[in-house]
């Protein structure tokens, strides 16, 4: 006989797990952090070199908060906006960055799982296509430079931000029945609008199409360094027709399975510091609970607007930064 299942205790259990893995980098970024951060690129200065990482931390937790109703993962900000605002080799960055979107992924993730918000059946398949070609991705990433690195994230987020912004009708589009890929994978189900109170019933289609984008995606969120999840959310919502919140919670649980395959190939290039992912981590994880829980509350249009916002600016960032526009 098995005894009764304690929900509340696997979540406990899964996040204590990560944080005693993070936290394990902890003594290492103490001991190593002058050494380390002055390998990634700070200069000698009258800043402090602790300053940076609690710095890193706090940034971090708010980055967490707003990402996870966005659906965007947390590397799509982190990437663009410590390397613009803090003095780290983009390198280091975007081996952080992968970091920080799995660490908000694996946090958010028993509570999107609980609240019918993530869907296993629709995340698996297209974990699968996404992490086996982040690795591809990771290694290209490593071997290009990174002003074409960074024009062409630009590029390709700013192309999305256009692409949602054309459609209107993406909060809930409606999808009449479903191919038969997806039929015969069952990727169907039901989740509780707490904005609306009522039960919403979902399907998807064009299931063949989308695990082909999930495998570009993949390679091109390995090259980047910046998770999966800014470009997830437009290709669940638009082309397989899932709901916007079933998109962006879904898209958060992917990348928790899609991250962890392209940050192997940055740790064994050398190019993850504890003292840049620790701290990051720890405030993303954080920051990423409280995200969780304002997923659910928020209306679909809240969302979506905050989707094309947080986009927006990461692309613009990036796109001045690799034009050599923005120092």
């Amino acid at each position: 006989m098995r005894g009764p299942r304690h929900p509340g205790g696997t979540r406990a259990l899964m996040l204590a797990g990560a944080l005693a893995v993070v936290l394990a980098g902890v003594p290492i970024a103490v001991v190593a952090g002058p050494a380390a951060l002055a390998a990634s690129g700070v200069a000698a200065s009258t800043t402090p070199w602790w300053a940076w990482p609690l710095g890193l931390f706090a940034v971090c937790l708010v980055l967490g908060i707003v990402a996870i109703p966005a659906g965007v993962g947390g590397g799509v900000l982190f990437v663009p906006i410590v390397s613009g605002f803090f003095p780290f080799h983009l390198d280091f960055v975007r081996g952080a960055g992968l970091l920080v979107a799995l660490a908000s992924a694996l946090a958010a993730g028993p509570s999107l799982l609980k609240s019918g918000l993530a869907d296993l059946r629709l995340a698996l398949p297209l974990a699968l296509f996404a992490s086996v070609s982040s690795i591809g991705g990771a290694m290209i990433g490593l071997a290009l430079p990174p002003n074409v690195v960074q024009t062409a994230l630009g590029v390709t987020i700013l192309a999305l931000v256009a692409l949602m912004s054309l459609a209107k009708k993406s909060e809930r589009p409606g999808v009449a029945r479903p191919d038969a890929l997806a039929a015969a994978l069952r990727i169907h189900g039901v989740f509780r609008d707490a904005a609306s109170g009522r039960d919403v019933a979902w399907q998807v289609h064009r299931t063949a199409l989308g695990l082909t984008l999930f495998a570009i995606i993949g390679a091109l969120a390995g090259m980047f360094g910046l998770g999966a999840g800014w470009a997830n959310v437009p290709a669940l919502n638009l082309v397989m027709g899932a709901p916007l919140k079933i998109a962006a919670g879904t898209s958060s649980f992917i990348l928790s399975l899609v991250d962890s395959a392209a940050a192997w190939v940055y740790l064994n290039r050398g190019a993850v510091l504890a003292p840049v992912a620790v701290p990051s981590v720890i405030g993303m994880m954080v920051g990423a609970r409280i995200g969780a829980r304002l997923l659910g509350v928020l209306p679909a249009a809240t969302v979506r607007r905050l989707v094309l916002l947080l986009l927006l600016l990461a692309g613009a960032r990036a796109l001045f930064k690799g034009l050599g526009l923005w120092n």
